[in-house]
């Protein structure tokens, strides 16, 4: 990204842990969990019970009511998360060149709520009953279409589908936009709002989820041996991006500087990683190209970790290939141990975090930390914050299809 440097500016989160910036961050440096007993839905037969839901938002602060029976609980935590982004970068749109503004908001899933909705209007009260408003509610796509709508950005406007990796793929290919000069401001991140019964019954089907339902604040355990699974969550994360040019002119606050980014494909299989997460340690290595950086130059690694057995030891793997003797000298943290996995959104609060532990030199742990597994041997930051300096950050996702990116993010000078 040598052309245009690009940088962030503004951040928003709706999360399990708060959907306010500072109070998220100071929840995940205390070691809070977001994880509870799902209430969106009847959980009495399915084996997983738990969840990170997203509680204390409504949707009518950020878009007009009529307008909230209209959209999926994605697209409202996406506008949710999109305007705090854009309140807290400062930023005057309609002092803009909306042209050279975009938008790219991506999901894993998109409208899970109203699949199941309106399926089940289909096959008890007829076609004739489905809502024509339907496919506009479901389309991955609607969530970036709509954000641009509201807030009159014609620039790049785009989705971004790639399973748990969406969000770290939209936001990397929204810094591409600016570095190709197609946009100096970009609205960038994901949402998710998968937590639905239909939802539910695919992955307990496939028992990827953690069943620890007796105890949900100790059920997302990354790298840690006692790990039987992930636990859904659910949320938003935008960040804005600018051109370091445009961000100088208009004087804004520079969280961190977005320097490299990866993208590989592992070619492997639907569900599971390459053998010793070979397709993300290339991703992981294409992202320290871009950015011009040596392994030995990142303090931080916040690991896709969702506390399943394969994928954890596949990361720790890869991240070993990769960095080598400095792997051992790393702060690896998994944050969803406190928030859950937030699927397509998973990427930009996490990107999130890596901007925030830049500025305030702090990494956040990986809580219910308690067994070592032989097979992930790193430095997790177990159950308690770091304070320690981070100049530069690498943010990995890796998602089912074999899609793999990583962002590093660094501080800016």
């Amino acid at each position: 990204m040598s052309e245009r440097r690009v940088v962030i500016t503004g951040i928003g989160v709706v999360t399990p842990l708060g959907c306010d910036l500072e109070v998220f961050w100071k929840n995940l440096l205390t070691g809070q969990s977001g994880i509870g007993p799902v209430t969106r839905f009847d959980t009495t037969k399915f084996d997983s019970k738990i969840g990170g839901e997203v509680k204390d938002f409504k949707a009518d602060q950020f878009m007009p009511i009529k307008e909230t029976r209209r959209t999926d609980r994605f697209t409202h935590y996406a506008v949710g998360a999109a305007r705090k982004a854009v309140a807290d970068s400062k930023i005057e749109l309609d002092k803009e060149d909306l042209n050279r503004v975009g938008c790219l908001v991506g999901s894993g899933i998109g409208g899970m709520e109203t699949i199941e909705e309106q399926a089940g209007i289909l096959l008890t009260k007829g076609p004739g009953r489905v809502s024509p408003f339907m496919i506009p509610m479901l389309i991955v796509n609607m969530a970036s279409g709509y954000i641009s709508m509201l807030l009159g950005v014609k620039g790049p406007n785009l989705s971004v589908v790639s399973a748990c990796a969406t969000a770290t793929h939209a936001i990397g290919e929204a810094a591409r936009a600016i570095v190709h000069n197609d946009a100096d401001v970009m609205i960038s991140g994901g949402s998710e709002a998968a937590i639905t019964g239909l939802g539910y019954a695919g992955f307990c089907s496939m028992r990827a989820m953690s069943t620890r339902n007796d105890d949900p604040t100790r059920a997302s355990r990354p790298f840690d041996a006692g790990r039987d699974g992930f636990v859904m969550g659910e949320g938003a994360g935008v960040v804005i991006l600018e051109s370091l040019e445009h961000a100088r002119k208009r004087h804004a606050h520079i969280y961190a500087e977005v320097a490299g980014y990866g993208i590989t494909g592992d070619a492997y299989h639907m569900s599971a990683p390459a053998p010793e997460g070979e397709g993300a340690a290339r991703s992981m290595a294409m992202a320290l190209r871009h950015a011009r950086l040596n392994p030995d130059q990142i303090e931080y690694i916040n690991a896709h970790g969702t506390s399943t057995p394969v994928g954890d030891k596949c990361e720790t793997q890869a991240i070993k290939s990769v960095f080598g003797a400095h792997a051992k000298k790393l702060a690896v943290s998994s944050t969803k141990s406190m928030t859950g996995h937030l699927l397509g959104a998973a990427g930009a609060v996490e990107t999130a975090v890596c901007a925030l532990a830049i500025r305030d030199n702090i990494v956040p742990p990986t809580i219910n930390y308690e067994t070592p597994d032989p097979d992930c041997d790193l430095d997790y930051v177990p159950n308690k914050a770091r304070q320690m300096k981070v100049n530069a950050c690498v943010n990995n996702s890796l998602g089912f299809g074999g899609h793999n990116a990583t962002l590093i993010v660094k501080r800016y000078e």
